[in-house]
This record gives structure tokens, sequence and C-alpha cells, in this order.
């Protein structure tokens, strides 16, 4: 198992449920892997849970403040030496509610974290692939940013403009053999369906009918996607949007 035999990659939002299971995923085709979150006590006890896998690292970091970014990448080089691979994936649901109910606090929330982190993680990655002359990043958006959805402006709207910095930064960084994709997962069984199902007051079953598979998807399913992403089976594979969602897009 050594699809990433000697590379180093960086995760964002990696103590969460698609984070750690791409963790994990990672480690065990042989990368070294740097988590980076919100919050220190789960970046911890998923540090432990992984470190049987390989090498981890955490890096406690607010993804919407510049400087907190700037340092995760500076620890990550300093302490690693490079970056292979950044799974720019921290993001949060926001408050459900239609948009005449939405506050602009909870709409420049959602945007700090789901669009000014994607930026920011972007501006300060990317130089280092650049500067190796390789590399992957794989943006997390979701099914909402490729379609509407009722209830949820700010978190929509949000994963719409993932997909127009992740086609512009493969565009950019593309002559550096640097490759930048995102990817778009349906509902998926991890603490933020929970948020949003209490939000929409509706449960699993219910919003399973719009699934084709009938089923959420689970973390792991997500993680086995950004792993073919982030390796060299998909050194073709650039400025594209990777649905991961049961059927929803048919």
């Amino acid at each position: 198992m050594d699809k990433l035999a000697e590379k180093v990659a960086l995760i964002t939002g990696g103590a969460g449920g698609i984070g750690k299971a791409t963790a994990e995923n990672f480690l065990k085709e042989g990368a070294k892997v740097v988590l980076v979150d919100l919050f220190e006590e789960s970046l911890q006890k998923a540090q432990e849970e992984l470190k049987t896998y390989g090498e981890v690292l955490t890096v406690q970091a607010d993804v919407s403040i510049e400087a907190d970014v700037e340092n995760y990448v500076k620890q990550a080089v300093e302490k690693l030496g490079k970056i292979d691979i950044f799974f720019n994936n921290a993001g949060i649901e926001g408050k459900v509610a239609p948009i005449v109910e939405q506050t602009v606090e909870n709409f420049d929330k959602v945007l700090s974290v789901n669009v000014r982190g994607v930026f920011l993680g972007l501006k300060y990655v990317l130089p280092v692939l650049t500067n190796q002359g390789y590399g992957s990043v794989i943006n997390t958006s979701s099914v909402a940013g490729l379609a509407g959805s009722a209830g949820v402006a700010p978190y929509v709207t949000s994963k719409h403009a993932v997909v127009g910095l992740t086609k512009t930064a493969a565009l950019e960084v593309a002559s550096a053999n640097v490759r930048v994709n995102s990817i778009h997962p349906s509902p998926v069984n991890t603490r933020m369906m929970r948020s949003l199902e209490e939000g929409l007051q509706a449960d699993e079953a219910t919003m399973s009918k719009g699934i084709p598979l009938g089923r959420y998807g689970e973390a792991d399913d997500i993680a086995k996607l950004v792993l073919f992403l982030a390796s060299d089976d998909s050194t073709f594979i650039t400025g594209g949007q990777y649905r991961v969602d049961g059927g929803m897009g048919a």
C-alpha cells in the first residue's frame, strides 16, 4: 500500500469525519499527514486515533485568519520539508433558514470559513507546490456547490464559490504541474448532517429519499475519491468537479 509513499499531505478540517477518514487512507498509503483544525482537543484525539498508521502532526488554526493559515503552511514545511497534497477541506454549515431570515452575521461567518478559508489555503500552499513543480490540491465543495438547496443560502453560496476558486487556481498553476480539483459530496453521515437534520426538521430516512442509492455517504466513501485525486492515478486531471453523491446529480 504505497500510492502516497514519501508524500506529505496537509488536511484542513482534519479532526472532522471526512478529514480524519482521509488522513487514515493517506497514512495507510504511506503519506505523512499534517492535520489542521480549529479545536485543539479534537486534534489531539484524532492524532491519538491515527498515529498507529503513521506520522501525524497537528496544527491548531482558524482557517479564516490569514496569520493562522500562513503558520500552518510554515509548520508543515518546516517540520516535514514539503507539501505534496493539500486537502482544503474545512467548512461549516451555518444556520438553516430562508434567505429573508438569514442574518448578515451568519452569512459572513459561513463565507469566512468556506470561501476565505479555501482562498487563503490556496494563497499560501500553491507557492510551495509551484516551487516544487508538482502537487495536488483537492477543495471540498458539495452537491450544494452544483445546485440550489432551500434553507441554506450561505452554505450554497459558499460552495458555489469553491468551484470558481478551483477552476481559477487550476488554470493558474497548470504550467507548474500542479493540479486543483473539487469534490462534491452528497449528505455524509457526520456531525454536519446531524446539525442540518435538526435545522431542516428531517431525519436521515427522509433525507435519503433524494439519494438514488438510498443512503447517506460515509466519510470513507469521500476519502477514497480524495485519495484518487491526491495520487498519481489522476495525473491528467485538473480543474474538475467530482461528484460522490449516490446518484444525486443524475
